[in-house]
């Protein structure tokens, strides 16, 4: 009797291995179903942090890596380019120990971006993409600067995140 009990229970695991919903990883696949291959130019800097062109490039091109299957290739060998500018980067106070004191700040950055066919045409477009990030402020001007760098990288990866996600969704 308990070898009959056996064979069911092992029938029933095998049924249900089959045709389970095999969850997956969020994430994979292609920009767009045509678009395989990407080319993404240094994102504008128009604003006076030295350094945001490369990070938000950096990022981008890090996220499409990480998150689908389309290849980051030189402009030659892309179907589609992404173009983009940093808008602005401002820092506003967030808290103070002393009107001369400032404890912490806020980092916020504005960005368009835009994918482009060959012909030149816009297929996908974000404008005014924004995002921010705090920061503690310290004494130390160098320790504040790596501060400062740290929260716009972050900056960066987060819009690089949310910009491929809406672009992934949207398509």
């Amino acid at each position: 009797m308990k070898k009959k009990n056996f064979k069911w229970i092992i029938f029933f695991c095998i049924v249900v291995f089959l045709v389970s919903c095999g969850y997956q990883f969020e994430g994979g696949g292609f920009i767009n179903k045509d678009v395989r291959s990407v080319a993404v130019k240094v994102l504008k800097n128009q604003t006076s942090e030295t350094g945001a062109g490369i990070a938000f490039t950096n990022a981008l091109i890090q996220e499409i890596i990480q998150k689908t299957d389309t290849k980051v290739v030189d402009p030659s060998r892309a179907a589609v380019s992404f173009e983009g500018t940093i808008k602005e980067i401002t820092f506003g106070t967030l808290s103070r120990a002393t009107t001369q004191t400032v404890l912490e700040r806020r980092v916020a950055a504005k960005i368009d971006l835009k994918m482009i066919n060959k012909d030149g045409e816009v297929v996908w477009s974000a404008l005014d993409f924004s995002s921010y990030e705090d920061y503690t402020v310290s004494q130390n001007q160098i320790t504040d600067e790596g501060n400062k760098k740290a929260a716009v990288d972050k900056i960066a990866i987060r819009i690089a995140e949310k910009l491929i996600n809406k672009l992934m969704s949207n398509f």
